[in-house]
């Protein structure tokens, strides 16, 4: 029987080939750096089936995949082309892409058709490293985007969320990145990027607010209504903006405060808040905080509390109202005359306004709302008052409104009708009324047939009295007779008053005969 003899040196031509094809696949494909990238879950990926792309093109795939020791993530090794390796930088980020549909969009789908890839974006690190985190969905902003990042602070998040857009005069111009939580836990700073060229807008005296959804309003100025964007809307979204005197860009200052809309980022923009206090003895019903501060016109201030307040001088209470006003909104002017805003000199200028009849009044903002604001005006007719411009807490005199005028002179009025002795008016009245009806009884029983009985008696003498001066009655007959013989006589006594003027010898000797 024949033996076949095996000898090691019979496997040497193969080792060199297998060698030589080994060496020449090195020549031919270079091997890159092999890296360890760290996932929460391992879906989707396939060792030796898993590419690694940048830019949609293939740079590595993945050799192992295993679960780490304390079994709270997967370790992917993934090896990369000889040619990619300047990938390996930090600040490179790795996540899996795949199938996604959030408040974003739809992702992903192309991986339906193929198989789940490991996507790159590179960092701008000049460092290598080996080991990496894994993103758990894809980065909003690549490294490569020319822009800023900023930090917002906020009272709460809101809906904002990762994508949302930053808007510039209702612009697009970056998104959110993202949210943390401060050590305090008492606020949520957000992260955005605007891009470049527009974070050139950005300055030390920008404001930020945010805009999501629809901004309805139902205060002092009635009903106002403000649509966002529709993006913002299903997505949130923030807003800045610079006031017209904005200082120049400044790259140190990379956090801001986000309110929670436009009036409240924009209220502060002209100088710092002096606060005050206004002290009123009327009911402030309708008064809220943040009810604006109005002076002709223009809106220097807000609210930021309402008090009460026990006076024992007049046995009552009163409403004790704080204020933040902003007087550099009064104008540069007022502005130079009033300093830094709590020196001598702004206390002096509001003396002088005081003296002048600048007083505090609520005033109805709305009938629709029944929101009232706090209105600042001159009332020369005011009485003076007492104003210590050495207090700490500046306090405004204050006049009542118009309404609760007119409610304190009707309460008057109906303090004096009460005063009225209606019930003895009326007993006097029915008293009257009574003897006025015994008044008229008598008439119609007693008076009024004697007074028949005395006309009756008229009416036969006048009759009388006219048959006596008809024409034809003996009356009239002998009037007009003795008035003809009347006139007769004093024709004869004419005529011998004539014949005596001029005969008057007639009287001793008579009358001549022949005459």
């Amino acid at each position: 029987m024949l033996r076949t003899m095996f000898s090691p040196m019979s496997l040497a031509p193969l080792i060199a080939l297998l060698a030589g094809g080994l060496l020449l696949a090195h020549a031919l494909f270079p091997l890159g750096p092999q890296l360890t990238i760290d996932f929460v879950s391992g879906a989707g990926l396939q060792a030796g089936k898993t590419r690694v792309r940048y830019r949609n093109v293939e740079v590595g795939e993945l050799e192992t995949l295993h679960l780490s020791r304390d079994r709270s993530h997967v370790t992917a090794v993934v090896r990369l082309m000889a040619d990619a390796a300047r990938l390996a930088t930090c600040g490179t980020r790795f996540w899996v892409a795949r199938p996604r549909i959030d408040a974003s969009g739809i992702s992903g789908l192309e991986t339906l058709r193929t198989a789940p890839y490991i996507d790159v974006d590179i960092g701008a690190a000049r460092t290598t490293c080996h080991s990496f985190i894994g993103l758990e969905t894809p980065p909003v902003v690549s490294a490569d985007r020319r822009g800023s990042r900023f930090i917002l602070r906020a009272a709460s998040l809101g809906s904002l969320q990762a994508g949302s857009p930053v808007y510039f005069h209702r612009v697009a111009v970056g998104q959110i990145l993202g949210y943390t939580l401060p050590k305090n836990g008492q606020e949520v700073d957000v992260d955005v990027f605007v891009n470049a060229p527009f974070d050139r807008y950005v300055t030390s005296s920008t404001r930020w607010w945010q805009a999501s959804g629809i901004d309805v309003q139902l205060d002092s100025r009635g009903f106002n209504v403000d649509l966002q964007p529709l993006e913002a809307m299903l997505r949130g979204g923030v807003q800045f903006d610079s006031p017209a005197e904005a200082a120049p860009p400044s790259h140190d200052s990379r956090t801001f405060t986000l309110a929670d809309n436009r009036t409240d980022a924009l209220r502060s923009t002209n100088g710092p808040a002096a606060p005050v206090q206004m002290r009123f003895r009327e009911s402030l019903r309708g008064l809220v905080v943040g009810a604006p501060v109005d002076f002709h016109g223009v809106e220097i201030g807000n609210v930021t509390r309402i008090d009460v307040d026990n006076n024992t001088a007049h046995g009552g209470f009163d409403m004790i109202v704080s204020l933040n006003l902003y007087p550099f909104r009064l104008g540069r002017r007022y502005r130079a005359a009033l300093g830094k805003g709590d020196g001598p000199g702004g206390r002096t200028l509001l003396s002088d306004m005081i003296a002048q009849g600048l007083r505090g009044q609520v005033r109805m903002g709305s009938v629709l709302t029944g929101q009232r604001y706090i209105a600042l005006d001159f009332f020369p007719k005011a009485p003076p008052v007492h104003f210590d411009a050495k207090r700490a807490a500046v306090e405004l005199p204050t006049v009542p409104n118009t309404i609760e005028e007119l409610q304190d002179l009707l309460g008057d009025i109906v303090a004096k009708l009460d005063r009225v002795p209606f019930d003895e008016i009326g007993r006097n009245v029915d008293a009257s009324l009574d003897g006025a009806n015994t008044l008229l009884k008598t008439l119609n029983d007693e008076t009024v047939p004697q007074t028949q009985s005395t006309l009756a008696f008229a009416q036969t003498s006048f009759a009388a009295a006219r048959a006596t001066l008809e024409a034809d009655s003996p009356l009239q007959t002998d009037v007009r007779t003795a008035t003809t013989q009347l006139r007769r006589t004093l024709a004869s006594v004419n005529a011998l008053a004539d014949y005596l003027q001029r005969h008057p010898e007639s009287i001793v000797w008579g009358k001549p005969s022949g005459q």
